[in-house]
């Protein structure tokens, strides 16, 4: 037992001792660690226990916010003042990016929590009201639409690349405004409170045509009962008033025809004049470089894929920048130079000269088709007209962009050219179809004419065949099917006018899975097994046609405006077109081209584009204009039918509505006596302003030149007085590390070749300046 009990107690002492060293051990590692703790805490900042002492204060606070006394309020209040300062300083601080961060939001949350409580809550509410503002800025911009889908074809090809999908989403809009006042101030009022379909002539396919009404082919076409419907002009009724609103009808499609027009010049310019607002305001030229060097790029990025568009868009931008110096900076033979640009002028007159022609031909040829009947001809020569106008809008588009290489101009200039030529090819063209639609309308008239002879006739032997001398049976009654009807010259152009449009739309889209996509499937999987390298030679992957895509978009809107009073649907078929190619062009932009290899900035380009939307605005306006106010309307179809002319409806309403002064009033007003010294003032006065704007942007550009010449002499000055590089540096060792005037004053401008990072300047060695301690800066 003694035995066991002496082990036992050795074993006893021997678990002592090793929890002694244990022990020793733990309180050796508690006093290394009390040591390394104390170190940390005498070479923390000073702004760490500041940030302690207030993280303290700020608890009492909220412990007890209205029991302060008037010196803590005052001490709390200089404390939120420190805060406020640090948070404007905080971005020059010489710290670790984690501990700004850190301290931002520490600030922050304190300036927000006790500012609201010095503030009696109206700091608090101020605070909540910007904070709701702010959400509701980037709610705005999150509904935009399509916004990302163009930021991120901008990161990739550019700012000219992005302009065409913009300009494209402002038609859009206007387009969706349009569709609104058509579809809701003309369509929808005659489907539901207009007579029924059958019920009149205009209203009700001829008999011959009703088996073959629901034909695809004459669907296709917008015939059968597609011609007899809300679609066309021809369908509705000229009754001053319809249903129990008493809807005035023929006064609601004429001034929804003249609003249309209207609000579209009004957008228009008012777009340009803020698109000049904007470009006008200062130099966007000076110091190019050092802007994008060193503000391009955006740190509150988060997602990788972010941050590869950001990277590509900054990239593309300094492309974009030397381009335009290397371009400023060319010196070419002048002399072949303009031989070249006189031959590629010519070669385009040329070809304008010959798709005119063309069109001249084809349409003279469809008008013999008509007259012999269109039912023994081909689909081709039954769509001749609009299939020759679309294939020269796509090809010669291409033609003029090979001639264009001839003449070596700057990528925006001879993007401007580009769109000059294809402007003017479509314009003609556009003229060409109207004057062959004249010669048709005229056709069609005489018809006309003819055939209210032949009404005539037929009611009378009616009448005769049915009904005997001296008769009192009821008055008889035809079907609307088989009564004679007139050939509706308006409902004739609106079906031209959305033929042109579905054929030029079905070209776009094959031409852009065939040309594109196709295009790039073949380079991406032939080029492994071919004879060359097909991504680096012929055919290679496609570049965005930006001319021929903006010229597309703008004459598909003139025959919009051009269209749109004898067709009310074509503004919805142009809101679906624009919607399916935003989604069509983005997909093809991203997967079948490639970025330009000379890039170039669109902001130029903004009002080129507007410039041209006005001029076709206002030339496609005429063809209907003239129409309107010359050409008789149809005597048995549309809501003018019976009138003299389709304004007469204006004068009706001010016979019928509006008591006698008002009309006298009105005829005074439009009295060309009074018109005419009007819009006389009205160009004097542009004329004035004009004037005035080159008077102010001239003084603009002296106040300018002197500040540039003023900056240029004081640079000049402090980069002389400075002394030499050595005795400089020993200077500054002796001078508290001051820096020098010349270090610190802004660089040079441009045009006076001071020496600078721009491209083609060899830098020249600057005055070394030694770095300032962090406890000496201010």
């Amino acid at each position: 037992m003694e035995v066991v009990g002496e082990e036992d107690g050795d074993t006893e002492g021997k678990r002592k001792n090793g929890r002694s060293k244990k022990d020793e051990k733990k309180e050796d590692k508690e006093k290394v660690e009390k040591k390394q703790n104390k170190k940390n805490v005498e070479t923390s900042s000073e702004h760490e226990s500041s940030e302690e002492e207030e993280d303290e204060e700020e608890k009492e606070g909220e412990e007890k916010p209205d029991v302060l006394s008037p010196e803590e309020l005052e001490k709390l209040k200089e404390e939120v003042d420190e805060r406020k300062k640090l948070i404007s300083t905080l971005r020059g601080k010489p710290w670790p990016m984690r501990k700004k961060l850190l301290t931002l939001r520490e600030s922050h949350e304190f300036v927000e929590k006790y500012e609201g409580a010095l503030g009696k809550g109206k700091s608090r509410k101020l605070t909540k009201w910007m904070k709701f503002q702010r959400d509701f800025e980037n709610f705005k911009t999150a509904c935009v639409p399509w916004e990302m889908k163009i930021k991120e074809i901008e990161s990739h090809f550019g700012s000219s690349v992005a302009s065409y999908f913009i300009f494209l989403r402002w038609m859009y809009g206007i387009n969706m405004i349009l569709f609104g006042l058509t579809f809701g101030l003309v369509m929808v009022p005659e489907a539901l409170m207009g007579r029924p379909y059958g019920s009149m002539p205009r209203k009700t396919v001829p008999r011959a045509d009703e088996a073959n009404a629901m034909d695809f082919a004459v669907l296709w076409d917008f015939g059968g009962y597609a011609q007899y419907s809300v679609l066309f002009y021809g369908y509705y009724n000229s009754q001053r008033a319809i249903g129990w609103l008493k809807f005035r009808m023929p006064l609601s499609y004429f001034l929804v025809g003249v609003g249309t027009v209207a609000y579209s010049y009004m957008v228009v310019i008012r777009t340009m004049a803020r698109n000049a607002n904007e470009d006008g305001g200062g130099d966007n030229n000076s110091f190019n470089f050092s802007w994008k060097m060193f503000t391009s790029w955006d740190y509150l990025i988060g997602n990788p894929e972010t941050a590869d568009n950001k990277f590509a868009s900054i990239t593309t931008s300094f492309k974009e920048a030397i381009l335009e110096e290397q371009e400023s900076r060319k010196d070419d033979n002048i002399h072949l130079t303009r031989f070249l640009r006189v031959l590629a002028n010519f070669l385009v007159l040329c070809c304008l000269a010959g798709s005119g022609y063309l069109i001249y031909f084809v349409v003279r040829r469809s008008q013999k088709f008509a007259l012999e009947g269109l039912e023994s001809h081909s689909w081709w020569e039954r769509n001749e007209v609009n299939m020759v106008m679309s294939l020269l809008g796509m090809f010669c588009p291409m033609l003029f962009d090979v001639i264009s290489a001839l003449e070596n101009y700057h990528p925006r200039i001879a993007l401007q050219w580009q769109l000059g030529r294809i402007f003017a090819l479509f314009l003609g063209n556009l003229y060409t179809f109207i004057i062959a639609l004249m010669d048709e309308i005229n056709l069609k008239r005489e018809e006309e004419e003819v055939l209210k002879l032949n009404m005539t006739i037929w009611e009378a032997s009616l009448y005769n065949g049915t009904l005997g001398a001296n008769s009192t049976a009821p008055p008889i009654t035809v079907h609307p099917a088989d009564i004679p009807r007139g050939p509706c010259w308006e409902t004739m152009v609106g079906q031209e006018f959305v033929r042109l449009i579905v054929s030029d739309t079905m070209t776009t889209y094959i031409t852009l899975l065939i040309g594109d996509f196709l295009r790039a499937v073949l380079v991406r999987f032939l080029n492994y097994c071919w004879c060359w390298d097909l991504e680096a030679g012929f055919p290679s992957y496609s570049e965005f046609d930006v001319s021929g895509n903006v010229l597309g978009l703008i004459f598909n809107q003139g025959m919009i405006w051009m269209g749109a009073f004898y067709a009310p649907c074509l503004p919805a078929l142009n809101v679906l077109r624009l919607h399916v190619s935003m989604y069509l062009q983005c997909w093809a932009v991203m997967c079948c081209n490639v970025p330009q290899e000379r890039v170039f900035k669109a902001s130029g380009s903004n009002n080129f584009y507007m410039a041209m939307l006005l001029v076709i605005l206002f030339l496609s306006t005429l063809p209907a204009i003239y129409t309107i106010v010359t050409i008789p309307p149809s005597f048995d179809c549309g809501p003018f039918s019976g009138k003299s002319r389709m304004f007469d409806v204006i004068q009706e309403t001010l016979e019928s509505d509006f008591p006698a002064w008002f009309g006298k009033v009105f005829s005074y007003a439009s009295n060309p006596g009074l018109v005419l010294p009007f819009l006389l003032l009205m160009v004097l006065a542009i004329y004035y302003l004009q004037s005035t704007s080159k008077s102010y942007k001239q003084a603009n550009l002296e106040l300018k030149k002197k500040l540039q010449t003023v900056s240029h002499t004081v640079i000049m000055s402090s980069y002389l007085s400075s002394p030499p590089g050595g005795e400089h540096r020993a200077h500054q060792g002796k001078s508290d590390h001051q820096i020098p005037p010349s270090a610190t004053s802004p660089p040079a401008p441009r045009g006076h070749r001071m020496p600078g990072p721009l491209p083609g300047n060899q830098r020249q060695p600057a005055p070394s300046v030694q770095r300032v301690p962090n406890s000496q800066r201010h």
